[in-house]
């Protein structure tokens, strides 16, 4: 293998190196923090002062207080490792509790809202139950009554019936009557002849007997 190839495959390791140990810090409670272009105070500032509490990814820390970093502009060079933190700011801790607290406030709200939605749809049920028991209630009622209703129909038909089987009777009874009336009345008329017929017959034996029994005077001579 030639030596450029070595070196070649010797960057890209290191690189490999680099990239896996490479981690995100936090630039510390400092107004601001220049990134230069070499480990030292004395290299030039290769992107302007970053401000506290911007996150960088940190690629390599040397041993003279100095830290290669990689900013979010992409720019990559030293600052200084004692203005890292390896957690972030008061403020930028505040300002996600702040997230974190108004994310739990939304979702109280939204539980609260579907808290009331169910609710809602609870007390629309339950009424809706009572509602139901009610109506339930009032076809019983109405079955009741119509069961009644039919129970004295089937009473009255039956009734209606025996006062039709009665009427029959005393109809039959009453022809049965007529009958033997008109039966009477008919030998009453035949009795009545009779006795009249008897009573003239009577009259004309009197009338002949009579005469008859009366006495005869004894002639003058043979008195």
């Amino acid at each position: 293998m030639t030596p450029f190839r070595l070196l070649v495959v010797l960057f890209f390791v290191f690189s490999s190196i680099a990239t896996a140990q490479a981690r995100t810090v936090w630039v510390d409670d400092k107004i601001y923090l220049p990134v230069r272009s070499g480990a030292g105070s004395q290299f030039r500032i290769i992107e302007n002062a970053v401000p506290s509490g911007t996150a960088m990814e940190l690629l390599e820390a040397d041993q003279n207080g100095y830290s290669k970093v990689r900013t979010t502009k992409g720019t990559e060079g030293w600052v200084s490792s004692q203005y890292l933190s390896s957690t972030p700011i008061a403020a930028t801790q505040l300002k996600k509790a702040r997230q974190d607290l108004e994310a739990a406030q939304a979702e109280v709200r939204q539980v609260q809202d579907i808290l009331t939605s169910v609710t809602g749809e609870r007390d629309s049920l339950q009424n809706s139950e009572s509602s139901l028991a009610d109506r339930s209630s009032e076809l019983m009622a109405e079955l009741k009554r119509i069961k009644d209703v039919a129970a004295n129909s089937i009473n009255l038909e039956r009734r209606n019936g025996e006062l039709l089987e009665e009427n029959q009777k005393i109809h039959n009874e009453l022809e049965i009557l007529t009958a033997e009336n008109e039966r009477m009345e008919a030998g009453k008329e035949s009795d009545f002849m009779l006795l009249g017929a008897g009573l003239v017959l009577g009259g004309v034996l009197l009338a002949l007997l009579i005469p008859m029994l009366k006495p005869t005077r004894k002639s003058d001579n043979w008195a």
